[in-house]
């Protein structure tokens, strides 16, 4: 580090991204990316007459997307008898870890900190710290499920990951609306990244409980990974706090193509409908694929798995499927050491990966 940079910052743990190496071409599933490509209507709306409007400023507000979220959230909420969702209660980033952000910045402070299960988004300890906001890091059963009565137990904000983001394992409404209820004087933060994958968003409640936050991105269930769209939900008043701190900091967040993008990708419903059914498919028989092999793997209803062996470390077999080509992600937090985590992919790049599964196991006698 640089003798200029503030002593804040010199024990600072960064968060480490998916690896993305370019020595050679890998069947890559460390990153929870999207196998299928951007929605069709996405890309007829990026045309060559948008691009040549780059060397204009990007509308500060995204109408376009917030409308377009709105009225989606109106339709799936209206389905359910509930009545529909207005814009003022759509809050729109530069991807879910912006709109992330925004929140510890606007709602926690010296006598607020945020709490959060120990297995989960590695990104909310590492605000905490570059925020200096007070990090409650609460432990997870040994199966790494949430201890929900722990969690409600809390005097800070809470921000989860549901379904969590290391291990899968998804918390029906009915454990969130607990946590809802134990304390109406703090905010519940649920970060929705991978409930499109067979999981129920609480989004329902958000006319019931003015303290809750609904988080999601588009960079899973809607292929928009290099686009960096993300968006809150919430009441009309906690919209507003989010934009002031918006317009505090970059108004200009969202690029031009990117709302235009995000709208055309929420608005392809079939589109949505079919990927996302077909990454759950792909799933359930990843899961049996590694069951069969001798994996212990967890209930996931994300678009990835947790897998471990029983005589193979997480690091060991991370290097060992790097080495035939097939990059899975390892996770090296101590609880989660044993595990690989593997994206879901095409039902191709699975094979890829259980034939490299099948061969390192042929090598080490297995």
């Amino acid at each position: 580090m640089s003798r200029f940079l503030d002593e804040r910052f010199a024990a600072l743990d960064p968060y480490v991204p998916g690896e993305q190496p370019q020595d050679r071409s890998y069947v890559k599933l460390n990153t929870n990316e999207s196998p299928f490509p951007p929605s069709p209507a996405v890309i007829a709306a990026l045309g060559k007459e948008e691009a040549e409007k780059l060397n204009l400023y990007s509308d500060p507000t995204a109408d376009v997307l917030v409308e377009a979220i709105a009225e989606h959230f109106t339709r799936v909420l209206q389905a359910r008898g509930a009545k529909g969702m207005d814009k003022e209660q759509v809050f729109v980033g530069n991807g879910s870890d912006e709109v992330l952000s925004f929140i510890f910045q606007a709602f926690c402070g010296k006598d607020k900190g945020m709490a959060f299960p120990e297995v989960g988004y590695g990104f909310y300890p590492v605000f905490c710290e570059v925020l200096g906001i007070a990090a409650n890091p609460v432990p997870v059963r040994d199966d790494l499920s949430v201890d929900v009565d722990a969690l409600a137990n809390v005097s800070e904000n809470i921000v989860i990951a549901n379904p969590n983001a290391q291990t899968g394992i998804y918390l029906p409404v009915s454990d969130i609306k607990k946590l809802l209820c134990a304390n109406k004087n703090r905010l519940v933060v649920v970060d929705e990244a991978y409930c499109d994958f067979g999981a129920e968003s609480v989004v329902g409640l958000l006319d019931e409980f003015d303290n809750l936050i609904v988080v999601q991105t588009m960079s899973k269930s809607r292929q928009l990974a290099g686009g960096r769209v993300g968006f809150a939900l919430a009441s009309p008043e906690i919209v507003r706090d989010l934009n002031m701190m918006k317009y505090s900091f970059n108004p200009y967040n969202l690029n031009r193509l990117s709302i235009l993008a995000g709208a055309a990708a929420i608005g392809d419903e079939e589109y949505f409908a079919s990927t996302t059914a077909a990454v759950a498919k792909e799933r359930e028989r990843l899961k049996g694929e590694l069951t069969e092999l001798g994996f212990s793997v967890t209930p996931s209803l994300a678009n990835f798995v947790l897998a471990g062996y029983p005589s193979i470390g997480g690091k060991e077999l991370y290097l060992a499927l790097k080495k035939e080509g097939v990059l899975v992600r390892f996770l090296s937090d101590a609880k989660l050491a044993p595990y690989v985590r593997i994206t879901v992919g095409s039902a191709e790049q699975t094979a890829a990966l259980i034939a490299a599964i099948k061969k390192v196991f042929k090598e080490k006698g297995i």
